[in-house]
This record gives structure tokens, C-alpha cells and sequence, in this order.
């Protein structure tokens, strides 16, 4: 496997699972007073993009990372969402 590639993934995994922390702190206390809908809006707008560019240039790893960054950063605002008031 090329030195490149295996860079580019874990790259890639270790941005991806960057969230799972936060989502999981989330789930745990049901507060989100803490997290910032914005961050998650403009994370979730940047993931988005990445995964399209994915696309434009056939890069399953790029496509693969962002794709689960971008789920992870809906599953994060719809938790803002449902914990508003538990806050």
C-alpha cells in the first residue's frame, strides 16, 4: 500500500472520529447546552463539501471519512435538537 494513501486514510479516520467524543458525552448526560449548533452547522456544511470532492475525483477514502463526519455531525445538531430543554 502506498505511504500516501496510508496517510490520507488515517487522516481521514482520525478527523472523522474527532466527533464521537462529543456525541457521545451528549448521549450520556442528555444535555447539549455546551455544544455549539453553529460549529456543527459549519462543520456539517465542510464534511458535505468534502465528500462531493470525494466524488468529483472517485476517491473512496475521502467519500468514506466525510460521509460518517457528516452523519455524526446531523446526529450532533439533532441531539442539540432533542436535549434543548434538558439544558
Amino acid at each position: 500500500m502506498d505511504l500516501k494513501l496510508v496517510i490520507g486514510i488515517s487522516a481521514g479516520i482520525l478527523t472523522a472520529l474527532a466527533v464521537v467524543p462529543q456525541v457521545v458525552k451528549t448521549i450520556r448526560t442528555k444535555k447539549a447546552a455546551h455544544v455549539s449548533p453553529f460549529m456543527f452547522l459549519v462543520l456539517l456544511a465542510g464534511n458535505g463539501l468534502w465528500c462531493y470532492y470525494g466524488f468529483l475525483i472517485s476517491d473512496l477514502p475521502i467519500i468514506i471519512t466525510n460521509a460518517f463526519s457528516f452523519s455524526m455531525d446531523i446526529l450532533m445538531l439533532i441531539l442539540k435538537y432533542v436535549y434543548r430543554d434538558r439544558d
